[in-house]
């Protein structure tokens, strides 16, 4: 039986599994609201609390813990992540350890996901990956000889600050970034600046209305316009997938994968995101690393943070 903690600024989930012979079958699962009210060991109290519930007596071989960084992996501690205000330095591996006396491992959000999809979905088999998030932002795990990456302080992956351009949509704090081209905000930026031209001149798109804002916008409303046809949608996307491609184009170069892949956002859009990118690979991206390199959807869909929980135990 293996144990997993998903730790969320909003929602936070424990889930059991079980592992064997390479295969993982997901058992039970609760989920709590984040308190950021109250002390985060207390919160930990709780989550350790709704654990013992759903293990009902039974003791778990090893724990994995998947939450946002920043965090020290090796120490076991979190560092303060910003959206989980008042978490810092808490030395979460050792609250738990202390509580179930077996190996527990914390890894950040962007990396377990990396190691779930490596062990139990699109990157099964792999030795050489990249995983994308391209949610609500981008972030990166890497998985490089058949291990995960996490750099000097478990910063790297972290592609979404790249700057793909001088001026663009903002994301990472840094206009023109690749999380800024590539994310679910940077996708409502394009959009919200793509309908105030289009306004202007009398035209309305199909996610747009007169006097909205950017905030009435989102990734989804923009893609449901583009898959009817939208113009303005369409180039929205297509903007995004040139940008796309050029950040993907540098991964490729330096990190020759074997695969590279993409959650959130591309799974779901890959359609109107896929032909802008591949044209831009093709120009940008060395022949030979992008010939073995097969760009690809993630599997593991809504239950991601579940699997990721588990996949750190394994670590």
């Amino acid at each position: 039986m293996l144990l997993g903690f998903d730790i969320g600024g909003t929602k936070c989930a424990v889930v059991t599994a079980e592992y064997k012979e390479g295969q993982i079958k997901l058992s039970k699962k609760e989920k709590i609201e984040t308190d950021l009210k109250i002390e985060p060991s207390k919160m930990i109290d709780k989550l350790i609390a709704l654990a013992d519930k759903i293990l009902d007596g039974k003791k778990p071989e090893r724990i994995g813990i998947s939450c946002g960084g920043p965090l020290d992996s090796s120490k076991g501690v979190i560092l303060g992540p910003p959206n989980l205000v008042g978490w810092n330095y808490v030395p979460i591996v050792d609250q738990i350890k202390e509580h179930y006396g077996v190996p527990v491992n914390l890894q950040n959000d962007a990396n377990a996901c990396a190691v779930a999809e490596w062990k139990f979905g699109a990157g099964e088999g792999t030795r050489n990956m990249v995983f994308l998030t391209f949610g609500t932002g981008l972030g990166a795990g890497l998985i490089l000889d058949g291990k995960l990456y996490s750099g000097t302080n478990d910063n790297a992956g972290e592609v979404g600050h790249i700057r793909l351009d001088k001026f663009g949509p903002v994301g990472y704090g840094k206009s023109g970034s690749f999380e800024g081209f590539c994310s679910g905000g940077g996708i409502a930026q394009l959009g919200y600046i793509l309908a105030l031209e289009k306004s202007q001149r009398g035209e309305y798109p199909l996610y747009y209305k007169p006097g909205m804002n950017k905030e009435d916008i989102n990734a989804k409303t923009i893609a449901d316009a583009a898959e009817q046809g939208d113009e303005t949608a369409l180039e929205v996307y297509n903007i995004c997938g040139e940008y796309l491609g050029k950040g993907l184009s540098v991964l490729i170069d330096i990190l020759n994968p074997e695969r590279i892949v993409i959650g959130s956002i591309f799974a779901r859009s890959k359609n109107l995101l896929w032909q802008s990118a591949s044209e831009v690979i093709k120009r940008e991206a060395l022949e030979n690393n992008a010939n073995c390199c097969e760009v690809v959807a993630a599997k593991l869909g809504e239950k991601i943070g579940d699997y990721a929980a588990i996949a750190t135990a394994l670590l």
